[in-house]
């Protein structure tokens, strides 16, 4: 029979004794630290809180309650000149003769305070709609973007968005590129310019097979791009075509297809440019990935190398000068600045296994693509973390069956601190940055009128330290009967 009593062990003059028990490491700390790599760049924990690019999240929660979103401007700074980076470095070490331009793409996040914290490390941006045009205008007015500054509009251009990059181009603004999304547009297009303008052609790139459909419905087909030019552009004195652009819906991946859709639309490229001298320019849009796990991994550097490595080999087998790159990242560039942290105000057993906790808010309102597309974000406490943990499901506000969070990317189940009076519970969602406000319509209404959060901006001085700033505050119950004409 075992003897679990401890076990003396005598060393000369000391006496040690050793317990044959293990301690259980049953707290959350004990599970983050045996589950991943932690802590890391934007994650620590102090005193038993978390901390997000080192700023005291529960200090905010203090100051502004909660449902809350938060914005962390600099995150936006650090992953443009990541990417500068990644593309410099490719260039040097290949020798590769084009330039490379880095775009934001507006449509991830149209707030002002984003589009002034990008603009201002030297980029350009890319726009899909006709009230993207207005931005620009604003920005303008405003010194915070010139005439000089390239921008890209993409999409379906509807009569509105048509007249707007018209009258773009007539004001001077020199680098407006419209990007010709079917063959129609360039006859709409010419009668309201006043002076020659660039453009570009957007390729409609082919789906992977898992797809429902096989080409995307944006841009004009391969065999199409060169008819096109001739019919529509080589002959006309409103257009320059300098630009050749795809997009692969799926994102920047180490995958077959991926490889396959870029060596197909570098031959298009090198096929256009032997027709078109003026082609100069080749987009390979966006799709950088963001974290969205604590074991997230992803080579970003080898990627871009590969890229730059394939594009430079392919030009010079036909012969084709190496085009300028540019790039269209906008989750990338904002989706890790943002965060959304909430309260867990009950929590529900509604039988031997599930346990709900119950947040101050809705996941459909709030993180739309986590119940559309299924998306998942990193999800930590914001405190308690020296609490036992236990699995448990989330559920918000609507009366939606759908209305729930139930796995994190890593593994299909949720462990959390348990919950008490004493000791109430905050949990965060970050990355959270890209798209989830446009999506669920802030300001507007919201699924059994549930209300926006406030939103707060937090920035960092030369010093070190932080502000923070009310940017909206929470929906009132006017600002909605307001819109529902009560």
């Amino acid at each position: 029979m075992l003897d679990f009593r401890p076990a003396t062990i005598t060393f000369g003059r000391y006496t040690q004794y050793y317990s044959l028990r293990q301690k259980v490491k049953n707290k959350y700390i004990d599970l983050i630290e045996q589950t991943f790599d932690f802590p890391q760049p934007e994650f620590s924990v102090s005193n038993h809180e978390l901390r997000f690019h080192d700023i005291p999240l529960m200090d905010l929660v203090k100051q502004y309650g909660s449902p809350l979103k938060v914005t962390y401007l600099p995150k936006i700074t650090e992953n443009i000149l990541r990417a500068k980076e990644y593309f410099g470095t490719a260039i040097r070490k290949s020798g590769y003769k084009g330039k490379y331009y880095y775009c934001y793409c507006t449509k991830s996040s149209h707030y002002s305070f984003v589009l002034r914290e990008a603009l201002k490390n030297d980029i350009h941006i890319e726009t899909s709609s006709a009230f993207d045009i207005n931005i620009v205008e604003s920005l303008a007015k405003k010194g915070l973007i010139s005439k000089t500054n390239h921008i890209l509009c993409n999409g379906f251009k509807m009569p509105d968005y048509i007249r707007n990059i018209a009258n773009l181009i007539n004001a001077g603004f020199s680098n407006t590129v419209p990007i010709f999304d079917n063959i129609e547009e360039p006859d709409s297009l010419a009668p309201l310019l006043q002076k020659p303008c660039d453009v570009g052609i957007r390729i409609a790139s082919e789906e992977e097979p898992k797809f429902t459909f096989y080409t995307s419905r944006l841009g004009i087909g391969y065999q199409d791009i060169v008819p096109f030019y001739k019919e529509k552009l080589k002959d006309n004195p409103k257009f320059r075509l300098k630009m050749l652009h795809f997009f692969i819906n799926t994102g920047i991946s180490d995958s077959a297809y991926y490889w396959n859709e870029l060596a197909k639309s570098v031959r298009v490229y090198c096929e256009l440019k032997k027709v078109c001298p003026e082609l100069n320019s080749l987009n390979i849009g966006g799709g950088f990935p963001t974290k969205n796990t604590l074991g997230f991994a992803y080579d970003y550097q080898y990627m871009v190398d590969e890229i730059i490595h394939q594009i430079k080999t392919m030009c010079n087998a036909e012969g084709v000068p190496e085009p300028d790159i540019f790039t269209e990242f906008g989750s990338f560039t904002v989706s890790e600045s943002g965060a959304h942290i909430f309260s867990i105000k009950a929590q529900k057993r509604q039988n031997d296994r599930e346990r709900w906790d119950m947040i101050d808010s809705s996941f459909m309102t709030n993180l739309p693509d986590s119940w559309a597309i299924n998306s998942k974000f990193i999800l930590l406490p914001i405190n308690n973390w020296d609490k036992e943990y236990e699995r448990v499901l989330l559920g918000g506000l609507t009366c939606d069956s759908d209305d729930f969070y139930n796995a994190e990317q890593h593994v299909n189940a949720i462990f959390l601190p348990k919950t008490s009076k004493e000791s109430p519970l905050y949990i965060g969602f970050f990355h959270t940055g890209a798209y989830q406000d446009s999506i669920g319509g802030v300001g507007g209404l919201q699924h059994c009128l549930i209300p926006n959060p406030k939103h707060v901006i937090i920035n960092k001085t030369q010093d070190g330290s932080f502000t923070s700033e009310l940017f909206m505050e929470e929906q009132k119950p006017e600002d909605v009967l307001r819109i529902l004409g009560y």
